[in-house]
């Protein structure tokens, strides 16, 4: 299988040498699509660039409205992919009409299947106990010839530093493309930002629950309420205990935030 440098894509598009941003609330979110996020990615792998990508929706940004660290991950990430349906609407309205949804589970399928061809080598790095080699398995079963190279499945606790070293140096030996981050915001985009460089990688991405989706341990809305913008009712309902502070409380403060910025009452300059 020919390796990702020697791979040519001729049908694909010139990428601008820096990608345009919507400034949400302070947050930096790439105007893209899915095919746009694709290439980005293969354009990264191809040329061994090292970047990590933070698929943020409400939910990361309004926690980024408490942590200014966090805020920074996001606006030094190679791309902040618009995971929820608000943020696609609020780029569309900033003149970003390009802008489609690039969620967490459908970047992942469509990087996994993408892959095939191009010989990338994966690694899953995150999620419960089993859930990682449950999720390779569904995924290999779903794209034959998919290269999966390693998982790591980190205890409910922080590391040691000798620990990380050994972890770093474990995915490292297994020379992947792409590095799959499976930790739930904000801790996934805290990682990948104290890995960046550290884990050669040249792509991470965190996908948060993309793990649980994929390896059938947790449902997804349907895509109608997807594209509607329901999808919270849909995890609310079937998560309440776990997820009714997230939404109940960073929905309506989004909203809140929004106004006020469009009436010229806030501001939120991009700080990186």
């Amino acid at each position: 299988m020919a390796s990702p440098s020697e791979v040519a894509d001729p049908g694909a598009r010139a990428l601008p040498a820096e990608l345009r941003c919507v400034n949400v609330l302070g947050v930096g979110v790439s105007a893209i699509d899915m095919t746009l996020a694709l290439e980005t990615m293969d354009r990264w792998i191809v040329r061994r660039e090292q970047h990590y990508v933070c698929v943020t929706g409400v939910h990361g940004v309004m926690e980024s409205q408490a942590d200014e660290v966090l805020r920074r991950i996001h606006n030094r990430a190679g791309l902040v992919t618009p995971d929820g349906m608000p943020i696609v609407w609020l780029s569309w309205l900033r003149g970003e009409r390009h802008v489609d949804r690039v969620y967490g589970p459908d970047l992942l399928a469509a990087s996994c299947e993408r892959s095939i061809a191009r010989g990338y080598r994966h690694f899953f790095y995150g999620g419960g106990a089993g859930v990682a080699e449950r999720l390779v398995e569904r995924l290999r079963a779903r794209f034959p010839g998919l290269e999966v190279v390693g998982t790591y499945t980190p205890p409910f606790r922080p590391l040691s530093a000798a620990e990380d070293e050994d972890v770093v140096r474990q995915i490292n030996n297994t020379e992947p493309d792409i590095v799959w981050v499976g930790l739930s915001t904000p801790k996934q985009e805290r990682w990948m930002a104290e890995h960046a460089g550290r884990v050669r990688a040249p792509v991470l991405v965190g996908v948060g629950a993309a793990f649980d989706f994929h390896a059938g341990l947790k449902k997804q809305a349907p895509r109608w309420m997807q594209r509607s913008g329901l999808e919270w009712l849909f995890r609310l309902t079937t998560e309440p205990r776990r997820l009714w502070r997230r939404y109940l409380r960073n929905n309506p403060m989004f909203v809140w935030q929004v106004l006020l910025e469009a009436i010229g009452v806030r501001t939120h300059p991009l700080v990186r």
